[in-house]
C-alpha cells in the first residue's frame, strides 16, 4: 500500500488550511491529536459516518494540517504541528485556544 502524498511546508497554503480548519468535525480531530499524539481512524468515537470521518482526515491531510503513516492495515495519523508553526506562526496554537463554545 502506498503511502500517501502529503503536502510539503512550502507547497502549505493558509486559504486550504483555514478552510480545513473551519468544519468543527475536523477541529475536534485536531484538538485531539494535539492532545493525545498519533492516532488511528478507529479510536475516534464520533456520531459520524467511518466514511464521513476519513473523508475529514483526507481533508486535513491535503491540507497539511496531518500526516499519515500506513502500518499493515492501519493508518496513523498525527498533526504536523511544527510545519504549521513553521508556515503560520501561532496559528495552531490561536484556534486551538479558542474555547470549544465558540466554534
Amino acid at each position: 500500500m502506498n503511502n500517501p502524498n502529503h503536502p510539503t511546508q512550502e507547497n502549505m497554503r493558509l486559504i486550504s488550511v483555514l478552510q480545513a480548519l473551519a468544519d468543527p468535525v475536523r477541529l475536534e480531530i485536531v484538538r485531539c491529536l494535539a492532545e493525545a499524539g498519533e492516532r488511528t481512524c478507529g479510536t475516534y468515537h464520533m456520531n459520524i459516518a467511518k466514511s464521513t470521518l476519513s473523508h475529514h482526515f483526507k481533508v486535513l491531510r491535503e491540507a497539511g494540517i496531518v500526516k499519515v503513516r500506513i502500518d499493515g492495515k492501519h493508518r496513523y495519523y498525527s498533526l504536523r504541528k511544527d510545519d504549521i508553526d513553521s508556515a503560520f506562526p501561532g496559528l495552531l496554537s490561536s484556534v486551538l485556544a479558542v474555547d470549544k463554545e465558540r466554534w
